[in-house]
């Protein structure tokens, strides 16, 4: 077991190799060394995985799979990922496990190269086909979710071209990282409905368990549309505009949830139902608890069942283990079961499960949503010059006062500075050094100094701004402020 144990280890759960089949799975030792085969509940032992078991589409939608998402103990012998990635056609390797071997002991930078290299492999070259997408930007979404969900899952792996109906323009990779920016946007907005802000960090997003609520109709395609589009930006090293709570990440890689991990999604059961541990088993049964748990929407109070018949079935020391299982599981997934199976099964959609096994939940955070912090020194080091500033750079009166300027913004101004230059926000998890360009390959953000005077320009399919060579820092800031927060999000023509 040691030769074959990965670098991931987790509260004593580690991914290995199972050999009989070559697949991953999650064990645990115990404190003899052997591996744990224990079943029963245990607060500080017990871990889950998802299992996905997916369907045939309905007639009407046959591409689009149905599925069943559940939450089993991590050493059950159908927890278990693949360990490669085969050509459906030929059976033969795309990736092998040797290539997932040697990325699982990388560090995040070359396994987020590793990935997207992966990824290329995987991609349909341009010439064998690709997708143009049109959309009316006043009506975005629905356009973009009509469109996405028609696609077979075999359109994933080709390149994506968009056009903004009524919009002059071509799609040269700026067009692209606006839609994926906006879409996410306006998907992870919880005026929506589809997610709520976490109650225990504001920062983070968490599905709505009422969303059917607020889209009656139109919630679970939602979903399943915002699952696609998440693996398509990964898939094509694009940025989300949503950071959700740690459980959703873990359920994408089948990563073990927990007890512990009930404090991150609902603080007050994990800090009530910890109470019952420290309690004398024989005082269980005078609380007067069943297995039942109560959930409010649109003013109205819903009793559910943890369990068959479990408002009548009476806590007691002897169950309290199923009794805290039931409440995890509840509350990890029962309570957005229908909301988690199609946003997993639209992800899953467009990523193998085995590439996602290289990653644990933080680095796929990062992945997805980019470093948060931004690092100036970062910037600076991966800032290119061109035109009147080619050869002199950082020694030029105006490219000092630039980074002065820059230094001094707060972190809105700075998003919205590289919203304006690269059509997102958001900054590429392996830093400034991999931003993309139109052709897909690193294009680092680059200041063009220019002889006029007028306001600054941004050619977002290059990452670069055209900045004039002002005669005074004032007018440099005025002007930048100007053009920053008075133009809208888009894109010029090169």
């Amino acid at each position: 077991l040691t030769k074959i144990k990965n670098s991931f280890d987790k509260d004593g759960w580690s991914r290995t190799i199972r050999v009989s089949d070559m697949k991953f799975q999650w064990v645990r030792l115990d404190g003899s060394g052997a591996i744990d085969t224990k079943t029963r509940f245990d607060s500080k032992n017990s871990a889950y995985v998802r299992e996905l078991t997916e369907r045939d589409g309905d007639v009407a939608t046959p591409h689009l799979a149905n599925g069943d998402l559940t939450l089993i103990a991590a050493n059950a012998q159908n927890a278990v990922v693949d360990s490669s990635v085969t050509d459906p056609e030929t059976d033969e390797d795309i990736v092998s496990y040797a290539d997932i071997a040697a990325a699982q002991i990388m560090d995040f930078e070359d396994k987020a190269q590793w990935f997207l290299d992966m990824c290329q492999r995987l991609s349909t070259h341009w010439e064998e086909g690709h997708i143009g997408l049109a959309v009316r930007r006043d009506y975005l979404l629905h356009d973009s979710m009509v469109a996405v969900l028609s696609l077979p899952r075999d359109a994933f792996h080709k390149t994506w071209r968009f056009e903004f109906i009524g919009e002059a323009g071509l799609d040269a990779g700026g067009l692209t990282r606006e839609w994926f920016q906006i879409v996410t946007e306006q998907l992870f907005d919880p005026d929506i409905g589809l997610w709520v802000q976490s109650e225990d960090n504001q920062m983070l997003m968490d599905i709505n368990p009422a969303s059917k609520w607020c889209c009656p109709e139109d919630h679970l395609k939602m979903f399943r549309f915002l699952g696609r589009v998440m693996g398509k930006a990964i898939f094509d090293g694009q940025l989300v505009s949503g950071h959700c709570i740690p459980t959703l990440y873990k359920y994408f890689l089948m990563w073990p949830c927990m007890f512990p991990d009930l404090k991150d999604a609902d603080e007050a059961l994990y800090t009530n139902l910890s109470k019952l541990l420290d309690m004398p088993e024989e005082q269980i049964e005078y609380l007067c608890l069943d297995f039942s748990t109560t959930e409010e929407a649109m003013g109205s109070t819903e009793t559910v069942d943890l369990i068959p018949n479990g408002s009548e079935t009476d806590v007691e020391g002897d169950n309290l283990p199923e009794y805290l299982e039931a409440n995890f599981k509840y509350r990890m997934l029962g309570r957005v079961k229908p909301q988690l199976t199609e946003l997993t099964l639209g992800f899953l959609d467009v990523i193998p499960e085995a590439l996602l096994t290289v990653f644990d939940f933080q680095e796929l955070e990062l992945l997805m949503c980019g470093l948060e912090e931004i690092d100036m020194d970062d910037w600076k080091a991966n800032t290119e010059y061109s035109g009147e500033l080619t050869g002199i750079g950082t020694d030029h009166q105006v490219i000092q006062w630039w980074w002065e300027i820059v230094e001094s913004y707060d972190n809105e101004m700075k998003a919205r500075l590289l919203q304006f230059v690269t059509a997102t926000s958001g900054v590429p998890s392996r830093g400034f050094g991999y931003l993309q360009g139109n052709d897909g390959n690193t294009m680092k953000f680059t200041i063009m100094g220019m002889t006029d005077r007028g306001f600054p320009r941004s050619h977002t399919c290059f990452n670069r701004i055209d900045l004039p060579l002002y005669d005074s820092k004032d007018d440099m800031e005025e002007k930048l402020k100007i053009a920053i927060t008075m133009v809208s999000t888009g894109f010029d023509l090169e």
